[in-house]
């Protein structure tokens, strides 16, 4: 038995600027622009809304610019194969979760729970 919910979204911009891009972001969305520590600050800005049940970031890559999604679990491993029964296909692990694809060709990523309301939120799957 593990759990998941939607920990949030990750808005991938292919930028030089990711400073730049950060403050677009958060003024359309009317969000702060928080910097993250040093070792994920140069990929990495969260946005932060005090209601926001959701984590939401802007990051550096190099493939076109996308939004996708994050799923959060207690178990990576339990809910990539769930997902797997429903027709995803892992692309590729990256540190300690995984880039999945949707059987309608949407990337989304499986990664640990770190929401502080998790344990509450989160649907429980046998």
């Amino acid at each position: 038995m593990h759990k998941s919910r939607l920990a949030g979204f990750i808005i991938d911009c292919q930028t030089d600027d990711l400073p730049a891009a950060a403050n677009f972001w958060g003024g359309a969305l009317g969000m702060a622009v928080r910097q993250l520590p040093p070792e994920e600050a140069e990929k990495y800005v969260e946005l932060v809304h005090p209601q926001a049940h959701l984590h939401i970031e802007v990051q550096r890559v190099s493939h076109p610019s996308r939004v996708h999604l994050d799923i959060e679990t207690d178990d990576i491993e339990a809910e990539v194969c769930r997902l797997e029964t429903l027709g995803a296909r892992r692309v590729q692990q990256v540190n300690r979760w995984w880039v999945m694809e949707a059987p309608t060709g949407q990337r989304f990523c499986v990664v640990r729970a770190v929401s502080p309301r998790f344990a509450e939120e989160a649907t429980t799957w046998e």
